[in-house]
């Protein structure tokens, strides 16, 4: 798998959108490695490790936008194979669950890899992404009536925002719902997922494979 995570840094990193695209997409249509492979061992690692040599820090930080863009074209086009992964492992509907971001949070790439796991594991998957209002989630809350919400989480400043939110779903919900959190804010520090209040803690695909499992609907 580090192969083909090096050749598409390599793609990554020169910004070749096109050979990029069609170097993931034909991992997939030729069965060498399946979605959920693509995205944890080649997608997130390139993504994690990305460099920039350049002295101006504002084109270092165009540069990583670029480069997520091409990430997200890719992960967008993959859906179909995310029903393939998701008909093979979890056939069975398990509940619907919720994905966004809380307001001023704009890094969502993350957030849009963790609704495909959610959707291979078996749920209804809304996905709602970044930088959602407070009372547009919360009246949508009451009409979709979720069974997990999970919500993503790149900037530390957003900590005590997402807190704010995860206690107003719990008085809306009657604590019904699990929430789910991910992203950069909880990696180095899991206390800040306890100071949030959410019930689990998800970085990977097998975290939140294990968390359906555990959670009854």
């Amino acid at each position: 798998m580090e192969k083909y995570e090096k050749q598409f840094s390599i793609l990554l990193e020169q910004e070749k959108k096109q050979q990029a695209y069609e170097f993931a997409l034909e991992l997939l249509q030729n069965g060498t490695i399946n979605v959920i492979e693509l995205y944890s061992d080649v997608l997130t690692p390139s993504l994690n490790h990305m460099q920039c040599s350049l002295q101006d820090k504002k084109m270092c930080v165009w540069k990583e936008h670029v480069r997520t863009a091409i990430v997200r074209t890719i992960v967008e086009s993959c859906y179909p194979f995310v029903i393939k992964e998701r008909d093979k492992l979890s056939p069975q509907i398990k509940g619907t669950a919720v994905v966004l971001c809380p307001p001023e949070e704009y890094h969502d790439l993350g957030a849009k890899m963790a609704a495909d796991f959610l959707t291979i594991c078996g749920y209804d998957v809304v996905f709602v992404g970044s930088n959602t209002p407070f009372e547009d989630f919360y009246n949508a809350v009451g009409t979709i009536k979720p069974d997990v919400i999970a919500i993503s989480v790149s900037n530390y400043y957003n900590l005590v925002v997402t807190k704010k939110i995860i206690e107003d779903i719990r008085k809306k919900t009657k604590n019904e719902v699990k929430i789910i959190v991910g992203g950069y804010a909880f990696s180095e520090n899991l206390e800040k997922v306890k100071m949030v209040g959410a019930d689990y803690y998800a970085q990977t695909f097998d975290d939140i494979k294990s968390i359906s499992e555990e959670v009854k609907i």
